[in-house]
């Protein structure tokens, strides 16, 4: 079914999600937004520790209750129908043409080769580099909830730039960086901290931070580190 849609009918369902989603909570149910937001903090406390009892309760109660809340958005129940509607018209579509009119369609086009990443997207829990030594890849990846750790120390970074981005919703981000490395920091946060080698800023509050070793432009190896975050502390420090 989703091969038959077009990009711009996906895009479309999309804007008018939002739009509807912004509708309703700032006109008719404002308690939306803290609803999600208290039942995925009581997912992450109730993550952290999943092994202990009440830790699940905790964690299971949030999660029935976030998804409660995000069934009972307008924006939600729009997509739904939706996609049920696109479904339905494009099954009976398909079976209103003859088999004789389908034109064969031979697929020439090789597959994009597959690396495995260093790290993969991952929703809940914390997630690191191997402790052994490993082959450096540049990273790009979002995540729910939990600490990331990178430590650069255990791997070779290529004779010119290496790549740091991480989007993360919840959780701590901490990236060991050896002394000889140059670094560029640019890091935003809702809520949070940020201490790169003797810097520390106590508030991120809806901000930007910006940090550059001075010989950054002129010496390698170098990483550039991009990170954003809703919610926790970002970390950087020699190693």
């Amino acid at each position: 079914m989703f091969k038959r849609l077009s990009t711009d009918a996906i895009n479309t369902l999309l804007i008018i999600g939002v739009i509807l989603l912004v509708i309703e909570v700032v006109f008719f149910n404002g308690g939306l937004v803290f609803s999600v937001l208290f039942s995925s903090l009581l997912i992450y406390i109730g993550w952290k520790k999943y092994y202990v009892f009440w830790r699940k309760i905790i964690f299971w109660i949030g999660a029935v209750s976030l998804v409660l809340t995000v069934l009972s958005m307008i924006a939600v129940r729009f997509l739904i129908v939706a996609v049920l509607l696109l479904f339905i018209h494009n099954y009976y579509k398909s079976k209103k043409e003859p088999d004789h009119l389908k034109p064969e369609i031979i697929d020439t086009d090789e597959e994009i080769p597959y690396n495995e990443p260093l790290l993969a997207q991952k929703f809940f829990g914390d997630q690191s580099t191997p402790n052994q030594s490993y082959k450096w890849q540049d990273i790009n990846i979002h995540g729910g909830f939990g600490d990331r750790i990178i430590d650069l120390s255990q791997t070779v970074l290529p004779h010119d730039e290496a790549v740091i981005s991480i989007r993360h919703l919840a959780g701590n981000i901490f990236i060991y960086v050896p002394y000889e490395v140059e670094v560029s920091i640019q890091h935003s946060a809702v809520i949070g901290r940020a201490t790169i080698f003797q810097h520390k800023k106590k508030k991120v509050l809806n901000q930007y931070v910006y940090f550059r070793t001075s010989d950054y432009a002129a010496s390698k190896p170098r990483v550039k580190i991009i990170t954003s975050i809703l919610s926790g502390d970002l970390e950087v420090k020699r190693i």
